[in-house]
């Protein structure tokens, strides 16, 4: 009993440090739209623990110089703050709603490395979901990944929970449809997180659906609320 209390105090320390660093980033933007043109807070890059998070790193690094454009690609502050967090639940089951490139999954796929999870993310572009596919092979995370084609709206509806993570960045006025679907599969504890909140009216039914619920605990990110965080909390017996 006195080291599962201790494994929460633990966890909830680590959150809160996690919540503090979000909120005290600021929203400033690079070129291209991308904050800080892709450079890591405070000009410090990951630093690769092995060689294989070494590859994997060059990669997302590769792809942030030469792929970013029309891809709208996470920045890589972001995609930092994604690896973190999905560690530190010690994801099994990471869901994404956007493929893209595969520059974010590559991201959930390096912290699922240490928890020997999966990521079941979804497009519906053949050309973008064709270069992730090469992505992930040449990054060494393949057989990490399930890719999903189709319109998400309809194939997630054939996803099992538990879900540890979900993260949506896909059609913005789809986020609530996307979060409604999801939830119940979430488990206690899990985390939905979104991007680009922060694109006026098309996203103020997601917002107060994140920001009102009582079983929901929401964070953004910066004062531009470009993403947020949302725990699912557990319910106290």
């Amino acid at each position: 009993m006195v080291k599962k209390i201790l494994l929460v105090i633990l966890a909830a320390a680590l959150l809160l440090a996690v919540v503090e660093s979000l909120t005290a980033q600021p929203p400033g933007r690079g070129s291209g739209g991308r904050r800080g043109g892709g450079a890591a807070p405070q000009g410090q890059a990951p630093l690769p623990a092995n060689e294989q998070e070494k590859k994997i790193l060059s990669v997302l690094e590769d792809m942030d110089r030469n792929q970013s454009r029309g891809m709208m690609n996470v920045p890589m502050e972001d995609g930092r703050i994604l690896r973190l967090l999905t560690e530190a639940v010690g994801a099994k089951h990471v869901v994404e709603i956007g493929t893209s490139n595969g520059y974010s999954g590559i991201w959930f796929c390096l912290a699922m490395r240490t928890t020997g999870g999966k990521l079941t993310t979804h497009d519906i572009d053949e050309g973008r979901a064709s270069l992730a596919r090469e992505n992930f092979k040449r990054a060494g995370v393949d057989n990490m990944v399930t890719l999903v084609m189709g319109d998400a709206h309809e194939t997630i509806a054939k996803l099992k929970g538990p879900i540890d993570v979900v993260f949506i960045d896909a059609d913005k006025p789809g986020y609530t449809d996307y979060l409604n679907k999801l939830l119940p599969l979430v488990r206690p504890g899990g985390l939905i997180l979104a991007h680009n909140v922060n694109m006026g009216s098309q996203m103020q039914d997601f917002i107060k659906a994140i920001t009102t619920d009582p079983n929901l605990e929401t964070v953004f990110d910066g004062q531009g609320q470009d993403l947020s965080v949302t725990l699912k909390k557990r319910q106290v017996k």
